[in-house]
This record gives structure tokens, sequence and C-alpha cells, in this order.
């Protein structure tokens, strides 16, 4: 598979022009439901947060990148969410994230903390590619690296800690996914179905709901 020195940009293809109102009604969302996820981001942050939702939202009818919601479902489910990442990770840390999809959780937060580093692991080759494109114009790419290839192929060297949100079918894999992660901290978004997984290969976590949300949540695990 291709690495991130070969991936071929698209977006010379996209409309990356905000459409009426979405970006606006967007940073309403972040503002107006942060409080809910014990957050206190500033203008300039949420400004870059803003930057990430108009890139996804350009690309996601060629890639698909999320499912089909309004702007203040992607603030609050994707983005926000995301960021409950981090209180769990320490000042200057480097993390794993496997199947990044759209760049959720990691690419949030990059952007709210300059002092983290993420290899975000991507095995499609066109979502690797919007992933390579995207850390260029939110201008993370000196603390970003794309890995275009399954994490089992890829290497977590350096890597503190492991977080995963999307991964295909993956309560099926997570017995790899703990293997290739021993060592780390594990941070895991997933629903009842993840927790059932957990708890039948005897892990040990701890559990956080999602706010807003009956159903999310970020589990943790030391590995």
């Amino acid at each position: 598979m291709s690495d991130q020195n070969s991936l071929v940009p698209f977006f010379c293809s996209l409309d990356l022009r905000d459409r009426p109102g979405m970006r606006e009604t967007f940073i309403k969302a972040v503002f107006d439901n942060q409080a809910e996820f014990g957050l206190d981001l500033g203008n300039e942050i949420v400004g870059r947060l803003a930057d990430h939702y108009e890139l996804v939202s350009a690309a996601n009818p060629l890639l698909h990148l999320v499912g089909p919601c309004a702007a203040e479902e992607f603030a609050t489910r994707h983005v926000l969410e995301s960021l409950t990442l981090l209180e769990h990770l320490p000042a200057n840390a480097r993390f794993a994230d496997v199947g990044t999809g759209a760049g959720f959780p990691s690419i949030p937060c990059l952007l709210a903390r300059d002092d983290l580093r993420g290899t975000l692991i991507e095995s499609k080759e066109k979502k690797a590619a919007f992933l390579s494109e995207a850390i260029e114009q939110l201008r993370i790419a000196g603390r970003a690296s794309i890995v275009n290839r399954q994490f089992e192929e890829a290497s977590s060297e350096g890597c503190g800690f492991v977080t995963c949100r999307a991964l295909d079918k993956f309560s099926e894999r997570l017995p790899r996914l703990l293997k290739w992660s021993l060592g780390r901290k594990l941070l895991l978004f997933g629903g009842h179905n993840l927790r059932d997984e957990l708890d039948r290969g005897r892990a040990g976590y701890s559990q956080k709901l999602m706010p807003l949300s009956e159903q999310r949540f970020l589990f943790v695990l030391e590995n």
C-alpha cells in the first residue's frame, strides 16, 4: 500500500467553498455545547476546527468520510466528543489514531493543542490522501504523519497512546488491536457492543459516557 509520500492529492476536484451558513452554524454549536464536554475553547481554536469541518464537508460526498449529519451534530458528535480525549493526553504526548477516516479523534486534538503529535493510520488510499492534504491545509503536517496501511502493518513506535473511534469491524478486530497496542494506554470510542467485547476478553477499563449521548462511551485501558 502507499505511504504518505506517494499519495496523490485530489483536492483539485473538490469545491472547498463554504456552503452558506454552515460554518457559522458549526461554530455556534461548538460554543453552545462545549461546556457540556468540560471545554473552554477560544475563537482561534474554534476557527481552526471549523476549517477542518469545511474540508470534511467538501470531500464527504465523494469519500463518505462521515455519515450525513447537520452542522450541529457534526460539532457535538464528531468534534466535541473527539476532544474528550484531551484530558487523558499529558503534555507533549504522542499517539496513534487507528482507522482515523476523516481525522477523528486525532485532528481536532492536534488543532486544540500544539504540544501533541499524532500518527494517523488509515488503510483506504483515498481517505489517506484526504488526510495528507488536510494536515497540510490545516498547518499541522509538522506534528502529524499519515500511514496508509492496515494497523497490523504499521508501527506504533514512539507512541504512548493508541486511540480508535471508527475502525471497520471494530469488535472483531479488537483482540489484534490489543496485541498491537501492548504496553500503551488505549483510548477507545464505542458503544455497548465494544464494552461487551472488552468484558468477554476480561480487559480492565474505565468508561465515560459521552455528553448528550446515551450509548457512546470513551473506554480507557491500561494495556
